[in-house]
Parts: C-alpha cells; structure tokens; sequence
C-alpha cells in the first residue's frame, strides 16, 4: 500500500473512536456528524480489513486488531503533533503553570512534601492541584486532562509513558501498649485485630469484603500463600486515618514502611517487621503520550524523579 494513497485523518478518527467506543462521543469530541464519523469508521474498515469495533452485550468492542493498533496510532499521532508544535523553552522560576496530579493517600503522605519543599525553591509560583483515584479516569489521563498519576497499578494502558520512582517494604504499626508487640510472631499476628488500608489505579472505589483475597491486595495475598487470614475489623483508603487507628490498643495496621516512617517519634506506637514475607509494592509516575514532550512536563517529571531519588538516598 502506498502511504501517499491513504487519508491520514483516519488515523485520528481510530485514535478517538478506540478511546470512546462510541460513534456518537467520537463524532461530538472531533466536532463532525454522526454519519461523517460513521463513513470514517467504514473507510477504517476497508483500509485495515476489520471491524476495528463491533457490538456486544459490554457497547462497541475493539477487536484484537484494533488493541494492537492502539498504541501504535497514538505513538504517530503524537510524534506529529509535536513536529508542528513551536519550539519553546520552560522556565521554571517565572512559570505560573498548574499542574494536576491524581495522588494517592501513600503518595501524598511520603512523595509530595519534599516535592512540594523543592519547587518553592526552585519554582515559587507554579502551582499543584492534587487529585485523589476516585476523581479520575484513565481516559481523563489518556486525553491529558490529568498531568501525572502517581500510584501503584495492576495494569495499564500500553499507550501510556511511565516510570519507576522506588519500591517500598512493608511494616505493622500498634499501640506500644499491645500485649502482642512483646511476643511478636506469626500466630499473634493472626490472633489480632487488623485495619486494611490501600487505594490502587484509578476511578470510583467499590465496598470490599474480608473474604476476596485478591482485591484485598499484597498482604492478604501475602497471608494466603502461606495458607493464613487475618481478621480485618475495618477498611479505609486513607493511610492517616489507619495510622490514628493504630494507636488503639487492639488494632494493627500493616502499611508500606515510608508511611510507618511518620510514626518512628510517637510514643504511643511502636512499629516492627512484618512476621512473614510480603512482596515490595512498587510505585510508578504515569502520563498520557499528548504531554511526553511538553517541555514543562518534562521539567515536572524529572523534578519529581529526582526527589525520588533524594528519597530514597536518605531512606
């Protein structure tokens, strides 16, 4: 095929029908008809030889073809939309930018006030709007309504950008008046009365039970290897909340270690390892292809990475 031959505007209209999987919101969000979009979605097939979308019981549903199309299309899409871009430069101390960033509680509570510390120093007026899971979507990220999401996730999407900033261990914090933290093992552990905290991805939350281990997340899964349960009494998605609760005399709250971190000079709290193995959880940046060569973003990006490095050199 000769490339010279093809409409490259179809190329957009796939990028926006795989991110909606609607004709209707594909057409409002490009600003043509519904029929116009609806011949797009036509030529799409007869260029690529496949339904690109087909209609099941779930709406319109991307064929295996289209999956592999996906980041493909957004990879091009986004090298051209930064070959037409001006060249501009970033200035960091007169920049007035806000930035959006979806944070969860952990993140909040260990990345963002040594972030927050370095950028009055370097960069007083910009600005940061934080922004917890359950406000944002992965298709907000995907069309850069959200500048970074810092989490820990299960799955992304292939067309995203992401990297590593650090793993953390885990650590189980309890009043120091716990009779359990002076003959600390596994069967007192299990004997105990346990708060689960944890918020991982995006969107709205839904109600957990004690018995779905693997939405219960590491530790439970943790415990299940080995054939034991513990005996959560409550949930939260907040790391604080859990950490206030862990000063009552018969609760234990086994959280990430550089959260237990802020509880070392409370003295109603003692924190100690956890009596069995639990694997690191690791926590990632992520951001949409549309700002991977913003030059703000990059400046953003890299700050943050390198006070993960801080971070971590001082852990």
């Amino acid at each position: 095929m000769n490339i010279s031959r093809v409409d490259l505007n179809l190329l957009v209209y796939l990028d926006v029908l795989l991110r909606e999987c609607n004709v209707t919101r594909a057409a409002e969000e490009l600003g043509i008809s519904q029929p116009a979009m609806s011949n797009s979605l036509r030529r799409l097939r007869d260029l690529f030889n496949d339904p690109i979308l087909v209609r099941t019981s779930d709406g319109m549903t991307p064929t295996d073809r289209a999956l592999e199309l996906q980041p493909l299309v957004r990879n091009v899409l986004s090298a051209a939309e930064q070959a037409i871009l001006p060249k501009t430069d970033f200035d960091p101390a007169g920049s007035t930018r806000i930035f959006r960033i979806m944070a969860s509680d952990y993140t909040e509570s260990t990345l963002l006030p040594v972030l927050l510390r370095n950028l009055r120093k370097e960069a007083p007026g910009i600005r940061l709007d934080i922004m917890t899971p359950s406000d944002v979507s992965f298709h907000d990220v995907e069309r850069g309504k959200v500048d970074l999401v810092i989490n820990r996730f299960d799955t992304l999407p292939q067309s995203f950008h992401q990297v590593h900033l650090w793993d953390d261990s885990f650590s189980c914090v309890m009043s120091a008046s716990n009779p359990v933290s002076k003959n600390w093992n596994l069967e007192s552990y299990l004997s105990s009365k346990h708060v689960w905290v944890s918020k991982t991805g995006m969107g709205v939350g839904v109600g957990m039970t004690p018995d779905d281990v693997q939405r219960l997340g590491w530790v439970d899964e943790a415990l299940a290897k080995i054939d034991a349960k513990r005996d959560i009494t409550l949930f939260t998605r907040h790391y604080q909340a859990a950490l206030l609760l862990g000063e009552q005399e018969d609760l234990i709250v086994t959280i990430p270690t550089m959260t237990a971190k802020g509880m070392e000079n409370n003295p109603k709290v003692v924190i100690l390892d956890p009596p069995f193995d639990i694997p690191r959880m690791r926590l990632k940046m992520v951001w949409s292809p549309l700002l991977q060569h913003d030059p703000g973003h990059k400046w953003l990006r890299q700050m943050i990475k390198s006070v993960s490095e801080e971070m971590l050199s001082q852990a």
